[in-house]
């Protein structure tokens, strides 16, 4: 079953900017949908608050506040906050739409991944959270379910500041406990505070997740698991699954230390420690690289590693040519005089054995290296890999790819494997990604001219669906899906939405004069007819043509409105069974032309029920029913 059809928020338009489209998620504190912003064209996720937390004004200062912090952090791997605002009782996030799924999603389906691939995904978590770390930002709230796996391959964290705002507005419930315990640092345990160390401690748990497939602490409660982390210590993740390498052992303990003065000092210094950790793991089974500091592979193992072995007869022949007649001279002379060798001779002898050992250096591999294979790494890893090297490293202009994601290495120059100087300066070329389309805009056009005119852009026309529109001609395009604008891969499908044309609203329990008024204000030519009827007098009973049927615009309508019954008592509203007769009349406010949740909130203050209809999509009141006084716990219809 579609869970948004009972969704209130779906089909709104919040804040008179965001068209809400769908639900995609529901969590503890938030529900996330599919929005248009309207203003800009372009589609968004709105974040919006549950209530208990709209509630509490200083969560929503505080909120706010980390909003505007957040949407100052630029960084690929986070993703973008746009807007922050409220719309009566709903506060809300206006961020960039990702399409895929959370690393939750993934460690449900592979209940763990390989070490390489792990290292993968939290090399860019790793980045983002540096980049907030060095923006003075912590983000207190580290774990699967706050980052997102795009389509492509794109690694993006969300939810900065988030908790930190439920934190200040004290709301503190088991639901949102639970979710975050389990990668709660001991000093946010002990003493409610948090620091870049914190989100060290929680990427180390997380890791330790992603590794093994299991989060290091369980407990019947959440108290049980913050016992844990205050005062055991992070179990080696290789002690649950023997095939993961002991320097990921290293890695995880050291970012989960219980004393937060061990652990690396913020996200960068254990991106560092990472990057480190996955150019030692082997490439596809095959040899493990040397680590940092080895010794050099002799000939053999430089030729089993597929590199050229040094030649030593050519090295030592070049330095004889050099320095062999010095030392025969030197050496000689002496004894054709009849003297031995003095021990001037012997330093001079090794002097020059030094001066063929230099000379062979400066021929042989030692001044010369390989340039690393670095494609398909994400760029800013990639860099870091290569100057830890010691080259110096240049990022090029990006180039399109269909294969290569975005901001991977595309290739380098000079390329992989080739031998140049040490310390010589190479080029990154990053990837672009294959190249992206702006869905044209065929809104009003009809099918077929729709068709051919995204066939021309490169790209191909979906499946059709229909809606009512009273703008747009029965048959022509309403919109599309991405939305017209939107950047898509070449080849992309659009899926066109057609109108359907107008439909007979329904104006069935409005007062009379309000459904001609609405009418004529859409653009019909309404006529009343009276006709006796139990029902209350003045409303309307009947229309012609009938709720929903397909209209145009100027057509006529009928409508039939109720003059009351010929005798007998009537009560004037639509629950008559909750009124008891001599109970006191109370004003029923006019809240027509108010917004839907304001005219709510003021109609209940006042002691009357309220039926929400909608009838114009609109986000303010065309009409109400009944008006003047009723008794207290009468229901007000009222229709937006």
């Amino acid at each position: 079953m579609d869970t948004t059809v009972a969704d209130p928020l779906v089909g709104r338009l919040l804040d008179g900017r965001y068209r809400v489209e769908s639900r995609i998620a529901r969590g503890g504190m938030a529900a996330v949908y599919l929005a248009l912003d309207i203003r800009l064209d372009r589609t968004v996720a709105l974040k919006v608050m549950h209530r208990s937390l709209a509630e509490d004004p200083d969560f929503v200062r505080r909120f706010i506040g980390e909003a505007k912090s957040v949407a100052s952090l630029s960084h690929p791997n986070v993703v973008h906050v746009f807007d922050q605002g409220t719309d009566g009782d709903h506060v809300y996030l206006s961020m960039e739409y990702v399409p895929g799924r959370t690393l939750r999603d993934v460690l449900r389906e592979r209940k763990r991944l390989p070490a390489r691939e792990a290292l993968e995904i939290m090399i860019p978590v790793l980045a983002a959270l540096g980049a907030a770390h060095q923006a003075g930002m912590v983000h207190r709230d580290v774990k699967p379910e706050n980052v997102l796996l795009t389509d492509d391959g794109r690694v993006k964290v969300v939810d900065f500041g988030l908790a930190r705002a439920i934190e200040a507005g004290n709301q503190t419930r088991t639901g949102v406990m639970i979710g975050t315990i389990a990668y709660m640092s001991p000093e946010q345990v002990t003493a409610g505070v948090a620091d870049a160390r914190s989100d060290v401690y929680a990427a180390g748990v997380m890791l330790f997740e992603l590794l093994t497939g299991h989060q290091p602490y369980q407990g019947d409660n959440p108290m049980s698991v913050a016992y844990r982390h205050v005062h055991d210590r992070v179990p080696a993740p290789s002690s649950l699954a023997g095939d993961i390498p002991q320097l990921l052992d290293t890695l995880v303990l050291s970012a989960t230390d219980r004393d937060q003065n061990r652990r690396p000092t913020d996200a960068t210094a254990l991106l560092v420690a990472a990057v480190d950790a996955h150019r030692m793991l082997p490439r596809d089974m095959g040899p493990q690289r040397p680590p940092t500091g080895a010794p050099a592979p002799g000939p053999a193992a430089a030729h089993q590693m597929g590199a050229p072995p040094a030649n030593p007869t050519l090295i030592h022949s070049r330095t004889e040519m050099l320095t062999a007649p010095a030392v025969r001279a030197a050496v000689e002379s002496p004894r054709r005089r009849g003297f031995r060798p003095h021990w001037f001779i012997i330093v001079l002898v090794v002097l020059m054995i030094a001066a063929i050992g230099g000379t062979g250096w400066w021929f042989s591999e030692g001044r010369y290296t390989k340039v690393p294979d670095l494609i398909g790494l994400n760029t800013t890893v990639a860099k870091l890999e290569a100057e830890k090297q010691g080259f110096v490293v240049k990022i090029g202009t990006p180039e399109h790819d269909k294969q290569v994601a975005e901001n991977k290495v595309l290739r380098t120059d000079p390329e992989s494997g080739k031998e140049v100087i040490a310390q010589s300066t190479i080029t990154l070329i990053p990837s672009a990604g294959p190249v992206k389309i702006a869905v044209p805009n065929v809104v009003n056009l009809s099918e077929a001219d729709a068709r051919a005119k995204i066939s021309e852009a490169s790209l191909t026309a979906g499946t059709i669906s229909r809606v009512p529109s009273d703008t747009v001609q029965r048959g022509l395009v309403l919109r599309t899906n991405p939305q017209v604008g939107t950047k898509v891969r070449e080849g992309s499908r659009v899926q066109l939405v057609l109108s359907a044309g107008q439909l007979m609203p329904d104006v069935s329990e409005m007062q009379c004069d309000q459904a001609e008024a609405f009418l004529r204000q859409k653009g019909y030519n309404p006529t009343i007819v009276q006709q006796t009827d139990n029902a209350q007098p003045g409303t309307i009973i009947a229309q012609d043509p009938a709720a929903r049927a397909e209209v145009t615009a100027g057509q006529g309508v009928q409508l039939t409105c109720s003059k009351g019954p010929d005798t007998g008592f009537h009560w004037p509203w639509e629950n008559p069974d909750n009124v008891q007769p001599g109970q006191a009349l109370v004003a029923i406010p006019d809240v027509r032309f108010k917004n839907v949740a304001d005219a709510t909130q003021e109609l209940r203050a006042a002691g009357f029920k309220v039926r929400v209809r909608k009838i114009a999509g609109a986000g303010s009141v065309v009409a109400e029913n009944p008006l003047g006084q009723a008794p207290a716990g009468t229901r007000i219809t009222i229709w937006h």
